[in-house]
C-alpha cells in the first residue's frame, strides 16, 4: 500500500493503546445502515478483544470472527493468509512476524525478522515465508528458522513483491528499476529498467505484468520481456490500492487538490479487451484497499482506513445498504488481505490489532491446506525408567536441572586425563566385498552392528582400540587430511611467516638455494608470479623488454623490464612486482577481462585460477605487443641475415604470432578467405572424448594439429544469400610462430578425463616398447624394471615412476606442406626428422619445437590452490649467475613464488591430475636464440635528472625545495648521494591475537612511496637536494602516516598540491640511473625504502647507517638519538622531513670515517659503539626534550653543512 497522502502523524504512533475509541462515520452514511454493528463511545477494553464462540455469524454476510492482539501498540503492516496451511501472517512496522492457526487465531509461531525496518510484504512458499523489508528480502521457515537472508543495496528501498513462478521473484520499489531473483540460487538474475520509478504494487494474469506507481499510474508489462505494453493513468496524486480479475482493473487512489492530495471516491475501472477505461464507480467511503471477492459474481471490496467497508460490482452502482463497519482498536486500519478461499478477510489496525472477519462459522483459508506440523509436547513426566546395565543407553536421556553450583562429574583436571575414543577397525567382512568406482568404495552391509551406532570399549584389556598399527586399513585411504599426503611438499603454497622484524629474520635461503630469484606471493594479484618467470627465462623477450622504453606513465613493458632487471641483480634473494602490478591494476582491459582479484577471493581461493591465468597469459601478450608496437624497433633486434620483422608489427608479433587463413564455406558454394593472426592456440579436444572407455591412443600431436587447423560447423553470413547460413569454417596456417604458447583448456572433468585416459594408454605403450627392446622372447616383470634404469642393466631406461601421468612429448616437429596443410607429430632426439636431415629444416619447412616451460595448477582444497611453473633454464642464465665461463648445461627448475628448486625433466610432464592440472605451455623453435642479437643497452640516460615539470597545478617556484644537477655535476662511480623516502599506506596489515597474548601477522600493510629525496653527497652544494620528488598515487590511500611521513591530505593530488608533484616512473628512472652509474648511497633504514621503491640496489652501493653504527645481536638505533648523540643535533621534532633525514645521515657518515678512521681501526670504533649503547640503556633511548640539555659529544661538523 502507497502512504503518500495520508497523515503525517502516522509516522510516530504511540506505544500505548487508545483508551477510547471515538469511531467517526461519514457524514452522508446513516448509522442505522450499518450491518450489526455495535458502536461503543466508552472504548474496548483488550481483554474482550477474543470474542466468544457463540457469536453467531449469518451465512453468506461477512461478520467478524475473531480479533486477536499480534503486538501491543505497534502497528500491523501487512497481513497475508497462508496459501498452503490454514494459518494468518501478520508483519508490524517494528520488523516481528507472527503467524496465526486456523479460524481460532490460536499463535503458531512468532520472531523477529528486522531489528529497525518495517515488514512491508509477505509471500508463501511451500517450505516457508518470504519476508520484505526496506533493502531485505528474508526467507524462513514457518517455525522461524532462516533458510536465506539476501541483503539488497543500501540504496534500495522495497515495497512490493511478486512471485511469477516456483522459483523466480520480482522486487520492486521506489528506485528505478525492478530485481529478478533466482531464488534456488538466492542471485539476482536480471535487473529490468522501469521508466517510471515507484513500483509499489505489483499483480499478475496470465497476459500481464501490472506495476502499480507512486505517480498514479498502472503500466502493463509483457510477461517475457516485462517491456511496457500499455499504461494508465489512473489517478493525478498517488496510487493507493489496485485488483485485477479477468479483463477488468479497479484501482482507487489520491487526487490533487489545492491543499495537497485528497482521497478520490471514485473507482477508476478499466477494461483489459479494449485497453480503455469504462464508467468510474463512486463509493460511499474513502478507498484505501480494494480486492476482488469473486463468488458468484465480480464482487469488489472496497475498504477505508477509518474502518468503513462497502461491496459493490464494478460494472454496477454502489448501494449504501452494502456497508458494513470494522471495529478497530487503533484509529486506522492499516493492513487488508482475502484468503485464498474468499471466505475470510483480515484486517489490522495501527494498535497491533488483527480482525478476522469471515461469511460462515467454520470456514478455511484454503481450499486444499495441508496439515499443519505442531511442536511435540514435553516427554518428561511420561519417560520410561532407566536400565543402568546397558551400556548403549544414551545419558541424554535423563533430565539435569539447571544449577550453578559445581557438579559431581566435574573433576579436577589433576585427576581426569582426555582420552579420546578410537575409531574401530573396519569390518574384514566389509573389506573382502567391496568393489571400487573410482575412489568410492560399495560393499553390502553385513549387519554385525546396529545402524549408526557403534558400543564403548571401557575395559583395559580392549587394547586394540589404543593403536592405530591395529586398525585395518580401508582401500580408499584413512588419512585425515588426504590432500596434505596427495600433495607434494615442495608444490603446495608458500606463504611468509611474518615477526616483529618484518621479513629481516625469514630464512628464504631454506627454500631456495639457487642463485635465481623467487617473486613475493603477498601483494594483490601475484597469481601470474609464475607466468613472469616464464616470460624472463625467454631470453629474446627478456632481451626485448629491458630495452625498451617510453614515456607512458603504465608501460606493462616497461615496469615488466624493471622488474627482469631487478632479477637480473639478485643473487638468491627474493624479488617483488609491485610495481608492475601496480601499473597492471590501473589497466581497463584487465579489469573489464575479470584479472584483477580482490583480497579475499585470492585468499579464499575463490577464482578458478587456471582459467585466471590463461586469461592472463593471453592479455600480456597481447599488451605487450601493443605498447612494443607503437616503437620503432631496436637496432639489437634486427636479426643477423637483416630485418627480421616489419615496420608495421612489434618483436612480439613476430616471436608469437602465427598468420592464420580463415576459409568460410557455405553450402551455397560461396567461399571466403580472410587473413588474420594470433598469439596463442587453445587446444580442442576431440567430441565423446569421456564416453570413450576403450583407451583410444591419441597423441598430443593430433590434438594439437586439430586445434591449430580447426574446422568447425556455424553459423555465418552468407554475401551471395544475404542471409545466415550454416557454413563450415576451417583455419589453415601461413607461417609458423618462434614461439608456440598452447592454452590447454582444462576446465572440466570432462578435459581431466582425457588427460588421465591418454596418459595410461601412453603409460602401457611405453612399458611394451621398452619391454620388447629388453627381450622379445623373455617375459618381462614390472617389478624387474628397475635393473633397467642401472648402469649394470643392458640399457638406461627410464623409470616406471617418469613414465607415470605422461601424455606431452618434450619435443615436437612442424611441417608446412605445399597445399597450405600442416603435419605435426611427437618428437624424440633419437628419432630422425621424418621430412629430411635437420640441417636442411628450413629449406624443407619442418621445424622442431622443445618444450621450455609447463604452468599447472596445484589442487589443494586446505589452501584454495596455487599456481606453479616447470621452466628450462638455458645457459646463459647459468653464465650470468655463476660468473664463470663455459656453463653450457640446462636444468629444469620448479618455480613455486619464492621457492625454487631444481627438478628432473619428467616431472615437468608428468601430471596427475587429482592435484596437479596443466594450464599452459610453451614451447619454442630449436636453435631460436641463433637467430637473435640478444645484446641490452641500458635505455636510461643522464636526461631523466634533468629538470622536469611538476604534475601539481599549483606548484610555484619559490616553493622549489631543491637545485637540480648541472650538466657539470653529473654523478660518477663511487659518488655518494644521501636518501631518503617517506611512505603511505594502501591497505591495513592484517593480524591475529593468538590465545597467549602474542599478535602474529597474517598479511603485512601494503606501503606505496610518497616521497623520494636525494641530497648531494660531495662538492661545494653538499647537502643540497637535488631530487624531491612528491610521488602522485590513483591507488586510495588509507593512512597518510602524517607523524611519520610528514605527507599530509592533499600533497599527492595533482588539483591541490603545492609540492613537485611526479609520477613514480619518473623518479623510478632516475634512481635506476644513479644506480647503474655505480654511486654509493647513504641513508637510515635504506633496505626497506628499496624494498617499498621495488628497486634492487648491489649491496657494496649501500651505506647503511643503521647498520654502520649497530653492534650484533643488540638492538637497532633510530635516527634521531644518533644525531642527538654524534652531531648535536635535534630532528624529526614534530614530523619527519625527508630531506633533513637525508643530510642527517650523510653527517651521521661522515661521523663514522672520522671514528674509525676510514675504517682502519675497528677495535677504537667499537669502544665508541659500547659507550653509545651504554648511554642509550640509561636514556631509553629517547632524546631529551629541554632546550639546554646538550649532546655528550659535540661533533665536528663540516662547515659546507653548517653553511646550509
Amino acid at each position: 500500500m502507497n502512504f503518500e497522502g495520508l497523515d503525517p502523524g502516522l509516522a510516530e504512533y504511540a506505544p500505548a493503546m487508545h483508551s477510547a475509541l471515538d469511531p467517526v462515520l461519514d457524514a452522508h452514511l446513516n448509522p442505522s445502515l450499518l450491518q450489526n454493528v455495535e458502536l461503543d463511545p466508552e472504548g474496548v477494553a483488550l481483554e474482550a478483544l477474543p470474542v466468544q464462540e457463540s457469536v453467531h455469524i449469518m451465512e453468506g454476510v461477512y461478520s467478524e470472527l475473531h480479533s486477536v492482539v499480534a503486538e501491543v501498540g505497534v502497528p500491523v503492516s501487512v497481513s497475508h493468509f497462508d496459501l498452503h496451511e490454514e494459518m494468518l501472517w501478520v508483519g508490524s512496522h517494528g520488523g516481528h512476524a507472527t503467524s496465526f492457526f486456523g479460524p481460532t487465531l490460536e499463535r503458531y509461531s512468532s520472531f523477529q525478522v528486522n531489528g529497525s525496518d518495517d515488514i512491508r510484504q509477505i509471500q508463501s512458499l511451500e517450505n516457508g515465508i518470504l519476508f520484505l523489508t526496506k533493502n531485505n528480502l528474508k526467507y524462513m521457515a514457518r517455525g522461524g528458522l532462516i533458510i536465506f537472508d539476501y541483503l539488497l543495496d543500501e540504496s534500495e528501498d522495497m515495497h512490493s513483491l511478486l512471485l511469477t513462478d516456483s522459483s523466480t521473484l520480482l522486487i520492486g520499489g521506489l528506485q528505478n528499476h525492478i530485481l529478478e531473483i533466482d531464488l534456488n540460487t538466492v542471485q539476482e538474475t536480471q535487473k529490468y529498467t522501469v521508466e517510471t520509478p515507484g513500483v509499489t504494487i505489483m499483480r499478475q494474469t496470465n497476459r500481464f505484468f501490472f506495476c502499480g506507481h507512486t505517480s498514479g499510474k498502472v503500466s502493463l508489462r509483457d510477461l517475457r520481456t516485462f517491456k511496457v505494453e500499455h499504461e494508465f493513468d489512473a489517478f493525478s496524486g498517488s496510487l493507493s490500492d489496485f485488483d485485477v480479475h479477468g479483463n477488468l482493473l479497479a484501482t482507487c487512489g489520491f487526487s490533487s487538490r489545492l491543499t495537497g492530495l485528497a482521497c478520490d471516491r471514485f473507482l477508476k475501472v478499466y477494461d483489459l479487451r479494449m485497453m480503455r477505461a469504462i464508467t468510474p464507480l463512486q463509493v460511499h467511503v474513502d478507498p484505501a484497499f480494494l480486492r476482488f471477492i469473486p463468488t458468484y459474481t465480480s464482487r469488489l471490496a472496497i475498504i477505508s482506513q477509518s474502518g468503513q467497508c462497502q461491496f459493490c460490482e464494478p460494472t454496477g452502482l454502489a448501494n449504501p445498504a452494502d456497508i458494513f463497519h470494522v471495529n478497530p482498536v487503533g484509529p486506522l486500519l492499516m493492513t487488508f488481505d482475502v484468503s485464498a478461499s474468499k471466505q475470510a478477510l483480515a484486517f489490522g489496525d495501527s494498535e497491533g490489532c488483527v480482525h478476522l472477519w469471515t461469511d460462515s462459522p467454520e470456514p478455511s483459508f484454503n481450499p486444499y491446506s495441508r496439515e499443519t506440523e505442531f511442536a511435540l509436547p514435553c516427554l518428561v513426566d511420561s519417560l520410561p525408567p532407566l536400565d543402568w546395565s546397558q551400556d548403549l543407553l544414551p545419558l541424554s536421556l535423563i533430565p539435569v536441572p539447571l544449577t550453578t553450583d559445581t557438579l559431581l562429574s566435574d573433576w579436577p583436571a589433576a585427576n581426569s586425563a582426555p582420552a579420546p575414543r578410537r575409531a574401530p577397525p573396519v569390518d574384514a567382512e566389509i573389506l573382502r566385498t567391496m568393489k571400487k568406482v573410482g575412489f568410492i568404495g560399495y560393499a553390502p552391509n553385513p549387519r554385525t552392528r546396529l545402524r549408526n551406532q557403534i558400543p564403548y570399549r571401557l575395559k583395559e584389556s580392549d587394547s586394540e582400540f589404543d593403536s592405530f598399527s591395529q586398525v585395518t586399513e580401508s582401500p580408499i585411504g584413512r588419512e585425515e587430511e588426504p590432500h596434505l599426503h596427495m600433495v607434494s611438499k615442495k608444490y603446495r603454497k608458500v606463504t611468509i611467516k611474518y615477526s616483529k622484524l618484518g621479513l629481516e629474520d625469514f630464512d628464504f635461503k631454506h627454500y631456495n638455494k639457487t642463485l635465481f630469484a623467487g617473486l613475493e606471493p603477498h601483494i594483490p594479484n601475484a597469481y601470474c608470479n609464475c607466468m613472469i618467470q616464464v616470460l624472463y627465462f625467454l631470453e629474446p623477450v627478456r632481451c626485448l623488454i629491458q630495452n625498451h622504453l617510453c614515456q607512458k606513465e603504465f608501460c606493462l613493458a616497461c615496469e615488466l623490464g624493471f622488474l627482469f632487471h631487478m632479477l637480473d641483480l639478485s643473487r638468491g634473494d627474493p624479488c617483488q612486482g609491485s610495481n608492475f602490478l601496480r601499473a597492471f591494476r590501473t589497466i581497463p582491459e584487465a579489469s573489464a577481462l575479470g584479472l584483477i582479484l580482490a583480497d579475499s577471493d585470492e585468499a579464499s581461493g575463490k577464482g578458478n585460477l587456471a582459467r585466471l591465468i590463461q586469461r592472463w597469459n593471453r592479455f600480456i601478450l597481447t599488451q605487450l605487443h601493443q605498447d612494443l608496437q607503437e616503437l620503432e624497433v631496436p637496432q639489437a633486434y634486427r636479426g643477423a641475415g637483416g630485418s627480421f620483422c616489419s615496420s608495421g608489427d612489434s618483436v612480439i608479433g613476430q616471436l608469437f604470432s602465427c598468420e592464420m587463413e580463415n576459409c568460410s564455406l557455405c553450402r551455397c558454394g560461396s567461399e571466403t578467405v580472410r587473413a588474420s593472426s594470433t598469439l596463442l592456440f587453445t587446444l580442442s579436444y576431440p567430441e565423446g572424448s569421456n564416453s570413450d572407455k576403450t583407451g583410444k591412443n591419441c597423441d598430443f600431436a593430433q590434438v594439437l594439429k586439430r586445434s591449430i587447423c580447426l574446422e568447425q560447423n556455424t553459423q555465418a553470413w552468407c554475401d551471395n544469400c544475404e542471409k545466415y547460413q550454416p557454413t563450415i569454417q576451417t583455419r589453415n596456417i601461413r607461417h609458423l610462430p618462434d614461439i608456440l604458447v598452447i592454452n590447454c583448456e582444462v576446465n572440466s572433468l570432462k578435459e581431466a578425463d582425457f588427460w588421465r585416459m591418454q596418459a595410461e594408454v601412453a603409460f602401457k605403450m611405453a612399458i611394451k616398447k621398452h619391454s620388447g627392446e629388453i627381450s622379445k622372447n623373455k617375459e618381462f616383470a614390472l617389478a624387474d624394471w628397475k635393473e633397467l634404469g642401472s648402469p649394470e642393466g643392458m640399457l638406461m631406461c627410464p623409470s616406471i615412476e617418469e613414465l607415470k601421468n605422461v601424455w606431452l612429448p618434450f619435443s615436437i616437429q612442424m611441417k608446412m606442406t605445399k597445399n597450405k596443410g600442416l603435419d605435426v607429430c611427437n618428437w624424440t632426439d633419437g628419432d630422425e626428422m621424418q621430412w629430411g636431415p635437420a640441417r636442411a629444416e628450413e629449406e624443407h619447412g619442418v621445424y622442431v619445437y622443445d618444450l621450455m616451460a609447463t604452468v599447472v595448477h596445484i589442487l589443494d582444497s586446505r589452501t584454495g590452490g596455487s599456481l606453479v611453473a616447470h621452466i628450462k633454464v638455458g645457459e646463459t642464465y647459468h653464465q650470468r649467475k655463476e660468473v664463470s665461463e663455459g656453463v653450457t648445461h640446462q636444468q629444469w627448475y620448479l618455480f613455486n613464488d619464492f621457492l625454487i628448486e631444481p627438478i628432473d625433466k619428467h616431472e615437468a610432464v608428468q601430471f596427475d591430475m587429482n592435484w596437479k592440472v596443466p594450464a599452459i605451455l610453451y614451447y619454442i623453435k630449436r636453435n631460436l636464440n641463433s637467430k637473435y642479437n640478444l645484446n641490452i643497452k641500458n635505455p636510461i640516460e643522464a636526461s631523466v635528472l634533468l629538470a622536469e615539470a611538476s604534475l601539481a597545478r599549483k606548484q610555484r617556484k619559490t616553493h622549489t625545495t631543491f637545485i637540480p644537477l648541472m650538466l657539470n655535476e653529473m654523478p660518477q662511480v663511487g659518488d655518494l648521494v644521501g636518501l631518503d623516502a617517506e611512505f603511505v599506506t594502501l591497505n591495513e596489515e592484517e593480524a591475529e591475537l593468538r590465545s597467549d597474548g602474542t599478535k602474529s601477522t597474517i598479511k603485512p600493510s601494503q606501503m606505496s612511496v610518497a616521497r623520494i629525496t636525494c641530497v648531494r653527497g660531495q662538492g661545494p652544494n653538499e647537502g643540497i637536494p637535488f631530487i624531491d620528488d612528491y610521488i602522485s598515487t590513483q591507488e586510495q590511500v588509507v593512512d597518510y602516516l602524517t607523524q611519520y611521513s610528514g605527507i599530509k591530505p592533499g600533497d599527492l593530488d595533482a588539483k591541490i598540491s603545492s609540492k613537485h608533484l611526479t609520477t613514480l616512473k619518473s623518479t623510478y628512472l632516475k634512481l635506476r640511473f644513479l644506480i647503474d652509474i655505480g654511486v654509493k648511497f647513504v641513508g637510515h633504514g635504506l633496505q626497506k625504502d628499496f624494498r617499498v621503491i621495488n628497486l634492487m640496489v648491489p649491496k657494496d652501493q649501500v651505506l647503511d647507517t643503521v647498520y654502520l653504527f649497530h653492534m650484533p645481536r643488540k638492538r637497532m638505533i633510530s635516527l634521531r638519538f644518533l644525531a642527538w648523540y654524534f652531531l648535536d643535533l635535534k630532528i624529526q621534532g614534530e614530523t619527519h622531513d625527508s630531506i633533513e633525514d637525508a643530510r642527517t645521515a650523510l653527517q651521521l657518515y661522515r661521523k663514522y670515517l672520522e671514528l674509525s678512521k676510514n675504517g682502519t681501526e675497528p677495535e677504537s670504533f667499537h669502544k665508541v659503539l659500547k659507550s653509545l649503547y651504554e648511554k642509550g640503556r640509561k636514556m631509553d633511548w629517547k632524546v631529551p626534550e629541554p632546550e639546554g640539555q646538550t649532546s655528550p659529544k659535540n661533533a665536528a661538523v663540516f662547515s659546507s653543512v653548517l653553511a646550509l
